[in-house]
């Protein structure tokens, strides 16, 4: 379940904080404005306000300004233009479908630009379910202007004046993620689950880790952070170096499970890291609070069991000496991820001190950029786009729907079956059936709760306040739980129509009729110019591949001692992470699309598995050589390390079979120093689980050879190797 979800943390979140806000704007614009003038006015600056309110995401100050005048701009003109063309009704459908086709090509910005292309399509449909005249036309912009600009002004001031509050929240949700993370590490250690089912999970997990985690460098790193903001920064700084803590405590779970099944070694493991993982959720806890967070888990109790089953070890015969190595290896690991949760905790409290930033560093390759060019856009205008064919799917199907309506044998709101396509239809046919289910479910529940209000409740002030509470819950659940949101949008437009029309009868009736109908036809145009996710595919791997051999390539500087510091380490491990992330997301959503166009998902989900593996390896080597710094054969060890990434290059680069390249390449043995039998077994490890990404690169390349012909298949595959 999502931390958002549960009333614990609910309240405290971004996602509620942004709810009200919203709620707070737009109810009280509208009834300002119906302070000083009539009903329809205040309607005409309340939708302004909503429309614009669909922009107000969690964003750095002046991306939220770029978004927001964005918002308020394109929308006042699709208002405007279309209420000019309401009384043409030829010129108002060509509007409507122009209007459809370039909101819905916005979408090649990326998922920041998604909000826009349906606040586009929404004031679309409004504007255009009664005809105007031009001077009212005119009006009814400038209103719409008004209202999205006041609600505008509103929210920059009070996002401006919060601006530390919502630091703090993006942080902490990071931290939730982190702690989720670190949970399912746990279970790694519990036989009862199966092993490959648990390391498919952490590789979900670390995506939604990774996007967690970019949110908060884009608010915490973002300019030079005030006096009273410098605990978050230490705060972000000491999360990422746990999180690497914890990524490096992978290591051969089946060959713990195998040697230690019926001991109670592996329950206690599970244990220090399930505690860890709470301990790490306090302190999110503690953030969303405002107070600094104190160690509250006592591990002493498991310490000192784990301690004693290690004494009880027997001697180890020549099978076993591996195993044992892997577990007081293992045991280490946990200590230092106590210790670094400590420092987590220490460094929610610290209010002075050195910042840990790399003094003169350009933090730009950390950050997300906008970057919104005409000639993005324009080079997608061909028919083999993606965004062109999304485009030009939402456009027929909103004509068809607005057609559609207007044979349906009560007076109906056209614009709520056309709203319907424009919130299932998304670019993806994952996301698509998704917003399906979510939509159906959620008007019924909305209609029928709704029914229920307007059945018992006469009352306008109390209605009022079940409209705010609905458009409160509508943005807070928008991206934890879009059902939840369905659920609002329902039971908000349907006690507007209570508090206006107070005698509409049928209109719940009708809601669920357009809302049935506007869910046939987007799913019938789902199947429409379809773009199925494996077309995408061969571009993905060929960035995984190209972001691993960057990473590589950057902890060997760092390893080896040829870079200063550990700067372009991690741009390089960030670049490695977003590039799985994207990669992982996609298998998530192409198991959401029909059979017939699947494309080796097994192969890729242990392409994916084996490269996160690469990073633990990475994580664990450079925590390893920091461990044993003391007395280190620096000669010795830089040779080992120098073969090792030679192979592991030459294997990525090769597809070598994945007995030759598991080989050691060892020379020497170092017994005096502690340090070289793990460092050994580490770069075997790494090793072999490079072999084991070539050959699923090679399988992924079979997979999609046999599948697909098309020429960009052959281009993508001389890229892969």
């Amino acid at each position: 379940m999502h931390y958002a979800l549960a009333p614990r943390t609910l309240f405290f979140s971004h996602y509620f904080y942004t709810g009200l806000r919203i709620a707070t704007g737009v109810v009280g614009l509208t009834f300002l404005t119906y302070a000083f003038a009539d009903l329809p006015t205040a309607m005409a600056v309340a939708m302004g306000a909503l429309c614009t309110s669909l922009m107000d995401l969690p964003s750095p100050l002046r991306h939220k300004f770029n978004e927001m005048l964005a918002g308020v701009l394109t929308c006042s003109l699709v208002a405007l233009l279309v209420s000019l063309c309401s009384p043409v009704p030829w010129l108002l459908r060509t509007v409507i479908v122009l209007v459809s086709f370039l909101a819905s090509m916005m979408t090649v910005y990326g998922r920041k630009a998604m909000p826009l292309q349906f606040v586009a399509l929404f004031v679309m449909m409004l504007s255009s379910d009664a005809a105007a005249a031009p001077l009212q036309a005119l009006r009814h912009g400038a209103l719409f202007f008004a209202g999205g600009a006041g609600y505008m002004t509103y929210a920059m001031v009070v996002v401006w004046i919060l601006r530390r509050r919502l630091k703090q929240q993006v942080l902490a949700e990071a931290l939730y993620e982190l702690a989720a993370y670190t949970c399912i590490k746990a279970g790694c250690y519990d036989i009862a689950n199966a092993l490959p089912a648990q390391m498919e999970k952490l590789v979900r997990q670390q995506s939604t880790l990774a996007e967690r985690q970019q949110a908060s460098r884009d608010l915490v790193l973002r300019g030079k952070p005030k006096a009273d903001e410098a605990v978050l920064v230490r705060v972000h700084y000491a999360m990422f170096d746990l999180y690497e803590l914890v990524l490096s405590t992978h290591t051969d779970y089946a060959l713990l499970r195998q040697h230690f099944a019926g001991s109670p070694v592996l329950p206690l493991l599970g244990d220090l890291i399930g505690k860890a993982a709470r301990d790490i959720e306090s302190v999110a806890y503690a953030m969303t609070r405002n107070r600094p967070s104190r160690a509250v888990i006592d591990y002493q109790d498991e310490l000192d069991a784990l301690d004693a089953a290690l004494r009880a070890l027997p001697p180890a015969d020549s099978d076993d000496y591996n195993a044992q190595a892997v577990l007081r290896a293992t045991s280490n690991k946990i200590r230092d991820m106590i210790a670094m949760i400590a420092r987590l905790h220490a460094a929610s409290t610290t209010s002075d001190g050195t910042l840990p930033m790399a003094a003169g560093r350009d933090l730009t390759p950390f950050l997300t950029q906008q970057r919104y060019s005409i000639g993005i856009l324009l080079s997608n205008l061909r028919w083999t786009s993606p965004t062109f064919r999304f485009a030009l799917r939402v456009a027929m199907a909103i004509s068809v729907g607005l057609l559609s309506a207007e044979w349906l044998p009560y007076q109906s709101h056209g614009y709520w079956t056309a709203l319907t396509i424009a919130v299932i239809l998304k670019p993806s046919f994952s996301m698509t059936r998704q917003r399906r289910a979510d939509r159906l479910v959620g008007t019924l529940i909305g209609c029928m709760l709704t029914a229920a209000i307007l059945y018992v409740v006469h009352a306008p002030a109390v209605l009022i306040g079940f409209l705010f509470v609905a458009t409160a819950a509508g943005p807070t659940f928008l991206s934890i739980k879009y059902r939840y949101t369905a659920i609002a949008a329902s039971m908000q437009a349907l006690l507007l129509i209570g508090l206006t029309v107070p005698h509409g009868a049928g209109a719940i009736e009708e809601r669920l009729l357009d809302t049935l109908l506007g869910t046939l036809i987007a799913t019938f145009f789902s199947y429409v110019l379809p773009s199925w996710e494996y077309q995408n595919l061969p571009e993905l791997v060929r960035a995984v591949a190209g972001a691993n051999r960057k990473y590589i390539d950057a902890a060997a500087d760092l390893l080896l001692g040829r870079a200063v510091d550990d700067f372009h380490y991690r741009v390089h491990r960030k670049g490695f992470m977003d590039s799985l992330a994207n990669l992982s997301s996609l298998l998530v959503r192409m198991l959401d699309e029909p059979t017939a166009q699947q494309r080796a998902p097994a192969e890729l989900s242990r392409f994916t598995v084996q490269n996160y593996l690469l990073m633990a390896h990475m994580a664990a080597l450079r925590l390893l050589l920091l461990r044993y710094a003391d007395d280190m054969p620096r000669a010795e060890v830089d040779t080992a390390l120098e073969h090792a990434f030679a192979k592991v290059k030459s294997t990525l680069g090769a597809a070598a079979p994945a007995e030759e390249a598991a080989s050691s390449g060892r020379t020497v043995w170092i017994a005096a120093w502690p340090g070289w039998a793990p460092l050994q077994r580490r770069l075997r490890l790494l090793q072999q689980d490079a072999a084991q990404v070539a050959l699923s690169s090679a399988a992924i390349e079979d997979v999609l050879g046999r599948t697909d012909h098309r020429p960009a298949s052959k281009t993508a595959r001389a890229g892969w190797n």
